[in-house]
């Protein structure tokens, strides 16, 4: 079983370093309210990557555009990911502070945040996406698609444990060990963003083999 897959999505979404804009939307919450979060996140986390395992070579096509192509342009926008990550931000491009005040009046209003923004940008955005997709495509039997799908639950159930623990995690690693945690999978999501677009300029490319 290839487990490559799992590794670069518990890179890109590494959903450790969204524990504190978690706890940061979620402060003035009831215990149930942020147990219903936590659950409507994490859920919502699986339906983006299942719906981009299932869907997503379908869009390509529909679109007219070839896989090396975006295997090619995923790869880029997973280096830049993991650029940020080994500078200690977090993978997927975040709202600004004004979005962030914006997001909190609207949760303050009623609005569910375990959508926007925990899940997507937060926890899910174009380079989690763009992955998915990628590795869709290289799935050969009903088996390897399902366990793709399979990973998305794996995620989702990282997202939950991490959300549900999260001030406990804080505590421990602090903002340094999440810092750390964070450069430790930028450097893994670096290499794995190299081989993602070597693969995509072989096919556009056969004479670099």
């Amino acid at each position: 079983m290839d487990f490559k897959p799992l590794l670069t999505l518990l890179a890109i979404v590494n959903p450790l370093a969204i524990v504190p804009f978690f706890i940061h939307y979620t402060q003035d919450f009831t215990r149930a309210q942020r147990r219903r979060t936590v659950g409507v996140a994490s859920f919502s986390a699986f339906v983006v990557i299942a719906a981009s395992a299932l869907l997503g070579i379908r869009v390509l096509e529909f679109f007219g555009i070839s896989l090396a192509s975006f295997q090619v342009g995923g790869g880029m926008l997973l280096l830049t990911s993991a650029l940020n990550m080994l500078n200690a931000q977090p993978a997927e491009a975040k709202p600004n502070t004004k979005e962030l005040q914006d997001g909190a009046e609207k949760a303050a209003m009623g609005a569910s945040i375990a959508v926007v923004p925990l899940t997507i940008p937060l926890l899910t955005g174009p380079a989690t996406i763009s992955t998915v997709v990628i590795y869709a495509e290289r799935a050969q039997t009903v088996l390897q698609m399902a366990t793709l799908v399979g990973y998305g639950v794996v995620i989702g159930l990282a997202t939950a444990v991490c959300f549900t623990l999260a001030e406990p995690i804080a505590r421990f690693l602090g903002k340094t060990g999440i810092n750390v945690m964070t450069r430790l999978m930028g450097l893994i999501l670096a290499a794995l963003a190299v081989e993602v677009m070597a693969d995509g300029l072989h096919k556009l490319f056969p004479a670099l083999r």
